[in-house]
């Protein structure tokens, strides 16, 4: 690993990190609040280590191209600095108790996962309230395809370092040119962020829980400005706006370049898609029958808005809630399970093992089960009308290993600490998959403020393995990482 190649992107992180900040410092500064001056200590933190790292990196290697192993290195380094800076705020503020929550809180915020410490959230400044959105923000995206856009003039190549950061099965450029691409992945970002947000401020909202709860949806983050979520909000349109919006973030984003094509048959008839659209409206007609013949029921309007916003939210691993779904039938509750598992589609701000994984194990599953009856015959896999390469079958099937191996380890260390199974299990699950809030003493109207410190870190490194596609972090502790 060029390591001095490696100092010099991670500069840049660091400087957009900081600068990200000022817009929260300038409305700390304008209500005069106690976090105006954590803020100003931050972003001079933030400067400074940007400029320690351009010293400790080489100029002579500024030409050079990114490999695997640095597309690795920067990817999971970038997110480590990005949360270490970016906590600042929070424990200098004295929002929070501990600099422990205050890094769980930024990693929460930046994998977009929507996991929080935080109880009161209302008594928060508006300048950390925008700064946790800001981070769910940066993050849904991805602040390395935000540095692609300026990479090139640093004279670097960053295509490893998309393919690291990108979620899926795989990653593909768009455009011929990889700069272009990131821009035009945040022209989509920013386009469906103002206009949710326009539509959220007629429907009520005031321009800043408008712009808070956009930065939130289309990240699929979860973070929200009042401590009883979407549920503060009684606006059926609000509601359904959110999971328009939270549906439209958990859809494949090339999807989108696709629609500006003009190429709508394409896009219709894309396998994941169409599954994607099925598994969401099959849970929460199914969710539905559930509550109703457990003699919860409120109308048909209200039974099928409060099902398809949880699955919606679950499934794109957004995380905002409009009631305690704790409380209803353990069918429902499993099946919550089931979706966290699943996710949102690959290339999507949502986290989770990806639907078209899914597709592509269920296709190999089918054909293997072929070969067992026809021995002699040529069967290949196919999705979306290609045939599925032999390394993505194995990609996708370590995946599942890899992702079951962490969940089953973290889960055992939890439990450790007297915390019971649910609880533990699902909690490691939605910071693994990204989702928020779990179930039982991690349910939808607890926080994660009580965990153990050790437990809350192992619950970051969950959180950034899951937003990493597990094999980018997996690979920063294999010493052959490091070699040149």
């Amino acid at each position: 690993m060029k390591i001095k190649t490696v100092f010099r992107v991670l500069a840049l992180i660091c400087l957009v990190v900081s600068f990200a900040m000022i817009p929260s410092g300038c409305i700390a500064l304008y209500d005069r609040s106690r976090d105006a001056r954590a803020f100003l200590f931050s972003i001079l933190t933030g400067i400074f280590t940007s400029v320690i790292l351009s010293i400790m990196s080489d100029s002579k290697d500024s030409h050079s191209a990114i490999g695997i192993r640095e597309g690795v290195g920067i990817t999971g380094f970038s997110w480590a600095a990005a949360s270490f800076i970016g906590a600042l705020p929070y424990w200098l503020s004295g929002c929070v108790p501990s600099y422990t929550d205050a890094f769980f809180e930024t990693m929460s915020g930046f994998t977009t996962t929507g996991a929080t410490i935080f109880s009161k959230i209302e008594a928060l400044p508006r300048g950390i309230l925008l700064w946790r959105s800001l981070t769910h923000w940066m993050g849904g995206m991805g602040i390395i395809v935000l540095s692609l856009a300026v990479l090139p003039f640093l004279g670097v190549s960053g295509m490893e370092m998309y393919k690291a950061e990108v979620p899926g099965v795989t990653a593909e450029k768009l455009t011929p040119r990889l700069h272009q691409t990131a821009i035009y992945l945040w022209g989509v970002y920013v386009a469906l962020t103002l206009i949710e947000t326009v539509l959220l401020w007629f429907g009520g909202m005031t321009l800043f829980d408008a712009f808070a709860h956009s930065c939130s949806t289309i990240a699929t983050g979860g973070f929200s400005t009042k401590n009883n979520s979407i549920a503060y909000f009684t606006s059926p349109y609000i509601q359904w706006v959110l999971i328009i919006f939270m549906f439209a973030s958990g859809v494949n984003f090339s999807l989108y370049f696709v629609i500006l094509k003009k190429k709508f048959r394409e896009f219709f008839h894309d396998e994941e898609f169409c599954s994607y659209f099925a598994i969401t409206v099959f849970a929460a007609l199914a969710m539905s029958l559930s509550l109703y013949f457990a003699g919860n029921f409120a109308g048909i309007e209200h039974m099928l808005r409060r099902t398809f916003f949880h699955v919606v939210s679950v499934m794109t691993t957004t995380g905002f809630i409009v009631e305690d779904y704790n409380l209803w039938p353990e069918f429902t509750k499993f099946l919550f399970i089931v979706l966290m598992f699943i996710g949102a589609s690959g290339g999507s701000t949502g986290g989770g093992c990806k639907v078209s994984r899914f597709i592509i194990l269920g296709r190999q599953l089918k054909a293997e089960t072929l070969r067992l009856l026809h021995p002699k015959a040529i069967i290949k896999s196919r999705f979306n009308g290609k045939t599925i390469a032999r390394s993505t079958l194995d990609s996708s099937a370590a995946f599942f290993v890899l992702y079951m191996l962490i969940l089953s380890v973290s889960t055992l260390i939890t439990t450790a600490f007297g915390i019971d199974l649910l609880t533990a299990f699902t909690g490691v699950l939605t910071c693994l998959s990204n989702v928020g809030p779990g179930l039982n003493l991690l349910g939808p109207v607890e926080n994660f403020a009580w965990l153990p410190s050790f437990v809350k870190w192992l619950f970051s490194f969950c959180m950034l393995a899951g937003r990493l596609e597990l094999f980018a972090v997996f690979l920063l502790f294999v010493p052959g990482t490091y070699k040149k």
